[in-house]
């Protein structure tokens, strides 16, 4: 076996191959490079699994970052089980080939319980009393400690939210290290979301993502050079292309305005009633499950999306077969906003009625993916202050809401979801050319080729 690392440099495009990125753009030349293909939805939960089963959603089941759990009438998102994905995983498949086969899986998404021999993934910890506090799960446990001795506490709120940055990626580049060099595993997968945080806030064009990518280049390129000094295979991929967006769809509200979405009041807020709606949609990026209570609706609801502006697309069993999505978590109808635009999961009609989490980092209570949780509320005077009050009421022992989020959509400059156009689509590159086919790369060929990077697939085509 040929030990092999795969770094996940989650929103890299060929357009970005470039001065800005030269220890990508050399890494590529002295390489292979070809474009990789995702699927719909081309979201990092979806494309992971079918990278790492070689099958598409319909199979594996994971049919976007969350969807809705009929039998208990709640949406769930970012969940974290590997058992919610179907299918033969690349290690299963390595350790059937050569049991000495060992993986290290670390921070790609759905990794407690995987069946790997080391993990690490963010796992806050969330007490009684409402406190959120960064902690990681591992696997073995008391890998833990050992990180955190040795690189200090994992910056959760530096993974995701207002401060996301170059912090959690650094994080991860070092604790990526530290296992590699310690255990030795023969396959070392690696997730790197830097870009994915300014892409989303700026759009790819945006004034600050040249900043940006000096610094994912310069992370991506010490590890590579670790590796390589090793002898070991390394590729370079990403997950899905973010490109402009000139502004949000709010499909829930139009479903409401239709009298198909019920809520519920608590306190004078209101929440999604998904079990009492006769029509609800899960948005996630550019794509929505749309769930409809009675089967007759169903061509009633399409017709009714259809018509609104901004909805690209509007899709029923037909479409998901070729969609790849016909799959029981998927809705009776998936929705695709048009390429400019994107999907909120916002219901409410009056935002002094919105849900207290509207207005916090909360990716598990949002009945739907929030990326305006990247930005603190612009309507707020001094929000340094209001964020260490906050933090201040913390630390005494005091129920605290840190209510720090805003609700104006527009903010948001980039979006996916969507196939785009090659140059602004996910790529993929090697330091062992050979073992790359012409042509592009399917999402689902990455894991036949990751056992070819390995020495257990014989075959040339990707």
């Amino acid at each position: 076996m040929k030990r092999t690392v795969v770094l996940d440099v989650v929103g890299l495009a060929e357009r970005f191959l470039g001065p800005d990125t030269p220890a990508l753009t050399a890494f590529a030349r002295r390489g292979a490079q070809r474009a990789l293909v995702p699927v719909v939805p081309a979201v990092t939960c979806s494309v992971q699994s079918t990278m790492l089963t070689g099958a598409p959603p319909s199979v594996h089941g994971v049919v976007g970052n969350g969807w809705y759990l009929r039998d208990l009438a709640e949406v769930a998102f970012w969940k974290q089980s590997n058992h919610l994905v179907g299918g033969d995983k690349v290690w299963e498949a390595a350790r059937a080939r050569d049991g000495s086969f060992t993986c290290a899986q670390l921070f790609w998404w759905y990794n407690m319980y995987a069946a790997v021999d080391w993990a690490v993934t963010p796992r806050p910890i969330y007490w009684a009393d409402g406190k959120k506090l960064p902690d990681i799960y591992c696997e073995p446990a008391e890998l833990k400690g050992e990180l955190v001795g040795k690189l200090g506490e994992f910056p959760l709120f530096d993974f995701w939210g207002p401060r996301a940055g170059i912090k959690s990626s650094a994080w991860i580049a070092g604790c990526a290290r530290a296992v590699y060099d310690a255990r030795r595993p023969t396959l070392t997968l690696v997730y790197l979301p830097h870009l994915d945080y300014c892409l989303q806030r700026e759009g790819p064009d945006g004034a600050g993502v040249r900043a940006e990518l000096r610094a994912i280049d310069a992370l991506c390129g010490d590890l590579i050079a670790h590796f390589e000094k090793d002898g070991a295979r390394v590729m370079v991929l990403s997950e899905y292309g973010i490109t402009p967006v000139s502004g949000p769809v709010h499909v829930n509200r139009v479903l409401r305005e239709a009298g198909l979405l019920r809520v519920r009041e608590e306190l004078g807020l209101e929440k999604l009633d998904a079990g009492a709606s006769e029509a609800f949609a899960v948005a996630d990026h550019q794509i929505a499950h749309v769930y409809v209570r009675r089967r007759e609706r169903v061509e009633e609801v399409r017709r009714l999306l259809t018509a609104v502006p901004g909805v690209g697309a509007v899709h029923g069993e037909d479409g998901k077969r070729e969609l790849g999505l016909d799959h029981a978590r998927s809705g009776d109808l998936v929705a695709l906003a048009a390429p400019d635009r994107w999907f909120t999961y916002y219901y409410w009609l009056d935002d002094a009625r919105a849900p207290e989490y509207a207005r916090t980092v909360d990716i598990h209570r949002k009945p739907g993916y929030d990326p305006v949780e990247l930005f603190t509320d612009r309507k707020l005077v001094a929000p340094g202050l209001k964020v260490g009050w906050t933090l201040a009421k913390k630390a005494l022992g005091f129920r605290y809401l840190m209510d720090v989020i805003g609700l104006d959509a527009t903010l948001v400059k980039g979006s996916h979801g969507l196939l785009t156009e090659r140059r602004d689509g996910p790529v993929l590159m090697t330091n062992a050319p050979e073992l790359l086919a012409d042509g592009d790369v399917p999402a689902a060929g990455v894991k036949r080729l990751l056992l070819r990077h390995l020495g257990l697939d014989g075959g040339m085509s990707a």
